[in-house]
């Protein structure tokens, strides 16, 4: 069985909600595991939300961490305190480890290996790098990660370019990664809708509905996540195009150079907008 860390800005967009209820549907019905959840933008609800969150679809016991010095990326979104205060049973912000230090824990710990979905800020990730890069080269076999535009070149995406510490966290996991990442860009879910078939009566259409997107939200992370479930970019809908990705560490703005022997692949999306889109809804009904 595929085993997975997942890194998210649980935060104030709602794709990362539509995202993580792929994952832990998948999980649910035993066919992943889900190791831990980072969190990369940590606000008060953040971790008591998120653990009602996975509740709902079946999926508790979860390690969550959080970066605490996240606390700066704005906005309070409804849903979070909502999903915090659905149950009393719940974990607060104050007893979650810190997301790098878990992610270290939980590999070194690891029988076997892991894959990284990372569809947030990549500050924690890059740190936790910087702690173990050893323990990264034995034990994780593959990144996938939502951020960067690279139709352009330089290209700026949010996930990379939101601030100083997400800036520097690209630039230190694309220049020192000693594993694989395949990148999905702004440019692949900017004309993808999905997430508005989700129950009227679920949780992730409250959320929807809180963030005032109750027909669908881009879907940049859950595109990012369902490829990753499947394993096979080629599978999923997408042609890779292969190099070396480069993250400027002031401006968070990022370039590609081809090559064949390259640790990096971009994807370029195969199929209609409609295809992705039902691919995903047609998951979460």
């Amino acid at each position: 069985m595929r085993k997975f860390i997942i890194g998210t800005d649980w935060w104030t967009d709602c794709d990362d909600a539509v995202a993580l209820a792929l994952a832990a549907k998948s999980a649910a019905a035993g066919e992943t595991e889900l190791l831990g959840i980072g969190i990369n933008a940590c606000m008060e609800y953040s971790v008591a939300s998120l653990t009602n969150f996975l509740r709902c679809f079946g999926v508790s016991g979860i390690p969550i961490g959080i970066d605490r010095d996240a606390t700066d990326f704005g906005g309070h979104p409804p849903y979070q305190r909502r999903l915090a205060l659905m149950t009393d049973n719940v974990p607060c912000n104050g007893s979650a480890p810190d997301a790098a230090e878990m992610y270290v824990d939980i590999l070194s710990s690891l029988e076997g290996t892991a894959e990284i979905i990372e569809i947030g800020y990549p500050q924690v990730l890059a740190r936790a790098m910087k702690l173990a890069p050893e323990l990264f080269r034995k034990k994780v076999d593959k990144i996938w990660m939502m951020a960067g535009k690279w139709n352009d070149s330089p290209g700026r995406e949010n996930n990379f370019a939101r601030n100083v510490r997400s800036a520097c966290g690209g630039h230190y996991v694309c220049l020192n990664s000693p594993v694989p990442i395949t990148f999905l860009g702004f440019e692949v879910g900017e004309t993808v809708i999905a997430g508005g078939h989700a129950d009227r009566n679920g949780v992730l259409y409250r959320v929807l509905e809180d963030h005032g997107s109750p027909h669908g939200r881009f879907a940049w992370d859950p595109m990012l996540v369902l490829t990753a479930l499947i394993g096979d970019e080629k599978k999923a809908g997408y042609t890779t195009v292969r190099g070396t990705a480069s993250v400027d560490e002031n401006t968070g703005e990022n370039t590609f150079e081809e090559n064949p022997n390259g640790k990096h692949v971009y994807l370029v999306k195969d199929r209609p907008d409609e295809y992705y889109k039902n691919a995903i809804d047609g998951l979460l009904k």
